[in-house]
């Protein structure tokens, strides 16, 4: 048999159909829906009088569109209020489980698949939305599709795709102090560019990715996407079975010791070949942050912005972010701070955070808000005390939601201001009309929210 690798293994596995010149029918394991991708989907469905195929397959949230206040009131934004009603009709209506507002399972959808044990290895995983990818740390195939395809999956439990290319990253080597998941994945978007991916899906792996925690493994997943990549996929190992086992929706008993045995065969067979492959050292690594209005525009924190040397994009995100080449981004003046995101709002970023601040207070013209990802993420921060430690530092902990990751809900960045931001993207507006966004891991966000400046963390840690 020919070796492949571990995409390869889950994708023929899940293959119907293979169209001669053409795209692949392939089935999905488990399809996660929310209110702004799927009402097009269900109307279609019920335009052509058809019901959802597989609905146990489905799960749906309200994340997007919801306040992160007071989610026990009526949603004031007319639009936001008119979505989530609509999910709550549609799942009603097709018999899709949802877990909106006030459940005790509410969250960001790529919060909730995992910490539930909903997301397992070796499934195929859809969601119309693109940070599916996120999935993917636990060695499944995880991407994100369009609304027609959110469609095409409610009806026929498939879809249809053309095979993507594979791409291996390894990183290899021990990371500094004060340089975590979040500073990997900008430090390779920074060196192969927001294309460097296209076309492809990722493995990563590598003893730097192999040593990470299976919420800083989402991380590095969640943003393949920023590298113009399909998804991208970490092979499941110890880590990943301990973290999974015991929750909610996993398998049990007699049929978690088989699943087990199942799941310890996904791996990439050792001369199996990549169409691409790209190699980093985890030591060439120090606290990223991006200047620019594109993730790919990263440097190190102690670096200089880069010159402009007649390159347009970068004269346009400079003037976007009202900053100049060959300057300095440590000591900034920021106005905000963002610690949440499907990127970055897991119990294990809100434990980094309250480490670093116990004790200290924010600088007083920085608005700090800390976004737990789901419910379950708020209660335990609450069970463990984050809560008082970070309000006593001075931060705002709301309730769980996608909330200023993109500026679809209240909480957007004023224009003109300057966010530090642990969520994926940091495009002109994503934050809010104007808003300037700074991306970079939650200890950095942190750190700068504490002194009212970009900071490199270190110094604190040192």
């Amino acid at each position: 048999m020919q070796p492949k690798t571990l995409f390869d293994k889950i994708w023929d596995n899940h293959v119907v159909h293979s169209i001669e010149n053409g795209p692949q029918v392939v089935y999905i394991d488990r399809h996660f829906i929310h209110e702004v991708t799927s009402p097009q989907a269900f109307a279609g469905l019920k335009k052509r009088g058809v019901s959802v195929f597989r609905p146990s397959q489905t799960i749906a949230t309200a994340d997007h569109n919801v306040p992160t206040k007071d989610q026990h009131l009526p949603i004031k934004d007319a639009l936001s209020k008119h979505q989530v009603d609509t999910l709550i009709t549609n799942c009603k209506e097709f018999g899709v489980e949802l877990y909106g507002l006030g459940h005790p399972y509410q969250g960001i959808v790529h919060v909730i698949g995992p910490e539930l044990g909903i997301t397992q290895p070796g499934m195929t995983i859809v969601c119309g939305d693109s940070h599916t990818s996120t999935h993917g740390a636990f060695g499944n195939i995880a991407f994100g599709i369009g609304t027609s395809e959110v469609e095409q999956v409610l009806a026929t439990q498939c879809v249809l795709q053309n095979k993507p290319k594979t791409m291996k990253i390894e990183v290899n080597g021990s990371l500094k102090n004060g340089v975590v998941s979040k500073d990997i994945i900008l430090y390779v978007i920074s060196q192969l560019s927001t294309s460097g991916g296209t076309g492809h899906f990722i493995e990563f792996c590598g003893s730097a990715i192999t040593s990470l925690s299976m919420e800083a493994r989402m991380t590095i997943c969640n943003m393949s996407i920023e590298m113009g990549a399909r998804g991208g996929l970490i092979a499941p190992d110890k880590t990943t079975f301990e973290y999974l086992q015991n929750r909610p929706f996993a398998p049990k008993g007699s049929d978690w010791e088989k699943k087990l045995k199942e799941w310890a065969s996904l791996k990439t067979d050792k001369s199996a070949k990549f169409d691409q492959e790209y190699y980093f050292k985890a030591d060439d690594i120090e606290p990223m942050i991006t200047y620019g209005t594109n993730p790919g525009m990263g440097i190190g924190i102690t670096e200089k912005i880069p010159s402009l040397n007649g390159d347009a994009s970068i004269k346009k995100s400079l003037e976007y972010m009202d900053l100049s080449g060959g300057s300095q981004l440590l000591g900034k003046k920021i106005d905000y701070v963002f610690i949440g995101s499907c990127t970055n709002s897991r119990i294990e970023d809100l434990r980094l955070v309250a480490e670093l601040v116990k004790g200290k207070t924010k600088a007083s013209h920085v608005n700090a808000m800390i976004i737990p990802g789901s419910k379950q993420v708020e209660k335990q921060a609450i069970e463990e005390g984050l809560d008082k430690i970070l309000q006593e530092a001075g931060f705002e902990l709301r309730q769980s939601g996608c909330s200023a990751c993109l500026g679809m809900n209240e909480d957007k960045v004023p224009k003109g201001k300057y966010c530090v931001s642990t969520s994926n993207r940091n495009f002109e507006g994503r934050q809010g009309p104007g808003a300037r966004t700074m991306l970079a891991s939650p200890l950095t966000a942190a750190a700068s929210a504490l002194t009212g400046h970009i900071t490199d963390v270190r110094e604190m840690l040192n």
